[in-house]
């Protein structure tokens, strides 16, 4: 992989239920992120972007599912997704509501 900037890692995060419970109960934020990308990348772009202490990567992959418009049939993109555990106290700001 070349030489990749946090902004090229981290692709966006993941806004769900579940990942909301996740990051109120126990510090874990979820990411979009490159699909080429490995743990230490993760990590060390998390902490540059957004200051923090980071604990641990844990990512996955998601595979495409069938999709249809109208007669058109094609596959939606293989993603890959990181939860990412911060230390105690630590918090990403702009994830947090107002």
């Amino acid at each position: 992989m070349s030489a990749k900037t946090a902004y090229d890692i981290i692709k966006g995060p993941v806004i769900t239920e579940k990942s909301t419970t996740d990051r109120m109960e126990d510090n874990k934020y979820s990411f979009i992120v490159d699909k080429r990308a490995n743990k230490v990348q993760i990590k060390e772009a998390v902490e540059e972007l957004f200051k923090t202490k980071v604990l641990s990567v844990n990512t996955l992959k998601i595979q495409s599912k069938p999709k249809r418009m109208g007669r058109f049939e094609g596959r939606s993109p293989v993603k890959k997704k990181a939860v990412v555990k911060l230390a105690q106290g630590e918090r990403i700001k702009l994830m947090e509501g107002p």
